[in-house]
């Protein structure tokens, strides 16, 4: 009779150490809850490590070896075992989900913290290696595609030579960024479709960026962490792209968990999942508007939390972002802020405390309270930040009327695109009658309104 001790991954990227004599019957029942206690809170998790032990002692001493090792000692196992044991597919399919933020908006690039859901709704991508140089995409929903070379990705110029089209550059970035960190990217024949509304704040771009990176591993034989995955797709979207975004949105896509928000800190890179109100339900309504103003303003958000920090660092020397600042010193200098300023600031301090105050809320499950705070995050960003418009009030306003709403807010960069709404289960389906009717008797516009789940992150499909 065999004996293993094996390595889990959880969704924290913690690992658990354990022996059995079905390795495979055992990670089934560690992701249904029927492993252990500390898998049980960390799901869903993965075999990274496995090796062969003659008896049932010899599990038992390994088992204790392999617990007493560090974090860092059992990654280094987990990625050697990959390697060893990785077999390249010549086909592959990638699932990446988008993601809406339940709290925390704008906070991500001022080392806040976030609260993103992955969500049900995704970009799929079907993918074959290729022997030579050539990357040929096709994005399915635009009917366009690419062809260029690997050797020329630095260019961002097809294999014409002609300027990459905006779709172009993410997965483009993407390649480029793996080869600069020395990962081997190959060629490729792939498609990608989404179910994932363009343009509405639900981070299509960053489910293209995660899922390519993932896809590329695949076919690759290699292997990153998740938040190394997101970190360098940000790198992409930042450096390459050229959108300066926080990490939020990657990681999102890269890290989700079934039934789960994630709490992110921005600044340590630190997170844990945390279970959704029971009986609650995420609802997201696309006001089908985007304004023009979006990308200029999001870069004056940028500058304005910048001057706040230079005007705050006069009193307080020692705080790097809004993050560091409570209400009560900001108030001390509000006088020396212009109004705008100050306006800003207060919702990024603001903000923070409702995301440490929701936390606590949905450990205890208490869905009433912190929809309550999704209220207020709302006409903060409306009155504080000022990044919402009338169709996203009206939305909100609508939602607030009607039977069953827990919380509603506008999610995303704002000045058009998504609100989401926390909506008892049971009042789903006329919640959403209902908000599609009072938003189209108030614009003339049919909003596209639809329930989703919160789902796992970027993963390839078996």
């Amino acid at each position: 009779m065999a004996y293993y001790c094996y390595i889990l991954e959880c969704a924290d990227g913690s690992y658990y150490t354990g022996w059995t004599l079905d390795p495979v019957r055992r990670e089934k029942q560690h992701n249904q809850g029927r492993g252990a206690k500390y898998t049980r809170f960390h799901r869903p998790v993965h075999l990274v490590y496995l090796e062969e032990q003659p008896d049932h002692s010899s599990a038992l001493r390994r088992e204790r070896a392999l617990k007493n090792l560090s974090h860092q000692q059992k990654a280094a196992l987990a990625h050697a075992h990959r390697q060893e044991n990785m077999n390249p597919p010549s086909d592959v399919q990638v699932i990446s989900p988008g993601r809406v933020n339940l709290l925390g908006e704008h906070v991500d690039y001022n080392d806040g913290l976030v609260l993103p859901v992955a969500i049900d709704k995704e970009v799929s991508i079907r993918a074959r290696r290729r022997d030579d140089e050539k990357i040929l995409i096709r994005a399915h929903d635009l009917d366009e595609a690419i062809e260029m070379s690997l050797s020329s990705l630095q260019e961002k110029v097809d294999i014409n030579g002609s300027p990459l089209p905006m779709w172009a550059l993410y997965p483009a970035g993407v390649a480029r960024v793996l080869q600069k960190h020395g990962l081997k990217v190959t060629g490729v024949e792939a498609e990608f479709r989404s179910n994932l509304p363009i343009g509405a704040g639900l981070s299509s771009s960053a489910a293209v960026e995660v899922g390519f990176a993932v896809m590329w591993e695949a076919l690759g034989g290699w292997s990153l962490d998740r938040m190394t995955t997101a970190r360098y797709a940000q790198e992409a979207e930042v450096n390459y792209v050229g959108v300066n975004c926080g990490l939020m949105d990657q990681f999102a896509c890269a890290n989700g968990v079934e039934g789960h928000a994630l709490l992110l800190d921005t600044r340590s890179l630190e997170w844990r999942p945390v279970k959704l109100p029971a009986g609650a339900c995420i609802v997201i309504a696309n006001s089908m508007v985007k304004h023009s103003l979006m990308g200029s303003e999001y870069n004056t958000r940028h500058y304005e939390c910048d001057q706040a920090v230079k005007i705050l660092k006069k009193h307080y020397p020692t705080i790097r972002a809004l993050r560091d600042v409570s209400i009560a010193q900001l108030n001390l200098v509000k006088d020396e802020m212009p109004e705008n300023v100050y306006k800003r600031a207060r919702h990024i301090v603001s903000e923070i405390e409702r995301v440490q105050q929701a936390v606590i809320l949905l450990d205890q499950g208490d869905g009433a309270k912190f929809g309550e705070l999704m209220f207020a995050t709302h006409a903060s960003l409306r009155d504080d930040y000022e990044v919402s418009c009338p169709e996203l009030d009206i939305l909100v306003e609508s939602a607030a009327a009607l039977p069953g709403i827990l919380g509603a807010r506008l999610t995303g960069a704002g000045f058009g695109g998504c609100t989401v709404n926390l909506v008892k289960e049971e009042a789903v389906e006329p919640f959403v009658e209902g908000l599609k009717k009072a938003y189209q008797d108030k614009t003339g516009i049919e909003a596209a309104i639809f329930q989703c789940q919160a789902a796992a992150g970027t993963h390839v499909v078996d």
